[in-house]
């Protein structure tokens, strides 16, 4: 059966104004028959005070300060307009359409442009319902008219400041909701920053330990030839000392590459790159953070392997046993390391956690798959990892141990391998 499409989900943003906009018509529509059966309202002029007090508060999205203009405009003129027998029958001098888009009017202002704009169409447009009392001496000097509109100025103006203040909140914690997000995303992006300045340093040690040691041995070879070969002519020491030239240009430049891939921070480590023999301490290590493992590793191993083989094997094991402590604790984890005719095996398997698919304990790895591929691509071998037979999660790289053309893999004299003064 054919995948079906993931439907597009529509953003709050577009939620919230569609709402408003739903809001704003419903409105209108009772304001416009309300106003004019109730009130006495012609009905020309109830259609345009309705979408002047109705639509303001989605013109207030685009146009903060008009929408208060026409607002204010809209609602002190609804109560002048009323028959004088308008205030008897129903609220005045806000109607109930009329104070509910006060009410959002409010809380949309304070919501989206803030308090100080929120609180203009609260004050004035209280005051112009209190002017409108005024105005139209006739409408309250019937009887039981001006009880009632004390009590509607104080109702309105009071859920009024109630929007106010709830906007507010709503307001703040959006604010402090969308904060958070970004320093989310700033900590990921800080993260993955930290992680590549770690990769290049990491990168930058694997030249020196076995690029630029194995360039020392060449140099040094070449420049003492015409010493400990003394059966060499004129024309074969000067090609030798054109070697040695040569080795220590190249050498410079290597240095130079390697202090741009090196930050300020991170200084050379004096220390030997970790191989193979190293493989065991870390399966040590992560047994003693809780971790099962298994590790069957054939003798004699680190003979046939280079230096950059050797590197790559280390890391491969390194990054499988900390994806799987990260993303399947508690899985027992079985790690193979053999020679296997002219190549080197590391495979790494450990149990798929309960509800977890390939594609999504892939994904989870991050870069760490990604980076074991190129280190074995780089070496001329092959990686893979997904789920094997069994339905455990495999780690499969299969490294040539003869010579080839991969930068880190190039295999050099055993000398080459020694630390540099």
């Amino acid at each position: 059966m054919p995948s079906r499409r993931p439907r597009a989900r529509m953003s709050g943003r577009t939620i919230a104004l569609v709402a408003l906009v739903g809001t704003a018509a419903t409105l209108y529509a009772v304001f416009v028959p309300v106003h004019a059966a109730l009130y006495g309202t012609p009905l020309p002029l109830a259609f345009l005070l309705g979408a002047a007090v109705c639509g303001s508060p989605v013109l207030a999205l685009m146009r903060p300060w008009t929408s208060v203009i026409v607002f204010c405009l809209g609602a002190f003129a609804a109560p002048l307009v009323v028959q004088t027998w308008g205030g008897e029958s129903a609220p005045w001098p806000w109607s109930v359409p009329a104070l509910l888009s006060f009410i959002v009017f409010v809380g949309v202002m304070t919501g989206v442009h803030g308090v100080r704009r929120g609180s203009v169409p609260l004050v004035v447009g209280s005051a112009g319902a209190l002017a409108a009392l005024l105005l139209r001496p006739d409408v309250l000097a019937r009887p039981g008219v001006g009880a009632s509109a004390t009590a509607d100025l104080i109702v309105t103006s009071s859920l009024a400041l109630a929007a106010l203040l709830v906007a507010l909140l709503i307001a703040s914690r959006v604010r402090v909701g969308a904060e958070l997000v970004r320093e989310r995303e700033h900590a990921a992006l800080e993260e993955s920053r930290r992680t590549l300045v770690e990769e290049r340093t990491r990168i930058a040690r694997e030249l020196h330990d076995v690029i630029a040691h194995s360039m020392s041995v060449i140099q040094v070879q070449a420049s003492t030839a015409r010493y400990r070969l003394h059966t060499l002519d004129e024309a074969s020491a000067a090609e030798f000392d054109d070697i040695a030239a040569t080795a220590r240009s190249s050498l410079t430049e290597m240095r130079r590459m390697l202090g741009v891939l090196r930050t300020e921070d991170q200084t050379a480590e004096l220390t030997p790159q970790s191989g193979i023999d190293d493989i065991p301490a870390l399966v040590d290590t992560m047994r003693r953070a809780g971790a099962e493992i298994d590790l069957s590793s054939a003798p004699n191993v680190t003979g046939h392997a280079p230096a950059g083989v050797q590197i790559a094997a280390y890391r491969i094991v390194q990054e499988s046993l900390s994806n799987a402590v990260r993303h399947a604790p508690g899985a027992r984890i079985a790690v193979l390391v053999a020679v296997q005719e002219s190549a080197l095996r590391i495979q790494v398997r450990n149990d798929v956690p309960a509800g977890s698919s390939a594609a999504s304990v892939g994904r989870s790895a991050g870069h760490g798959l990604r980076g074991m591929s190129e280190r074995a691509g780089l070496l001329g071998g092959t990686f893979t990892a997904g789920l094997g037979p069994g339905g455990d999660w495999t780690v499969d790289a299969l490294l040539p141990l003869e010579h080839h053309d991969g930068a880190l893999g190039a295999t050099a004299p055993a000398s080459a391998l020694q630390e540099n003064p």
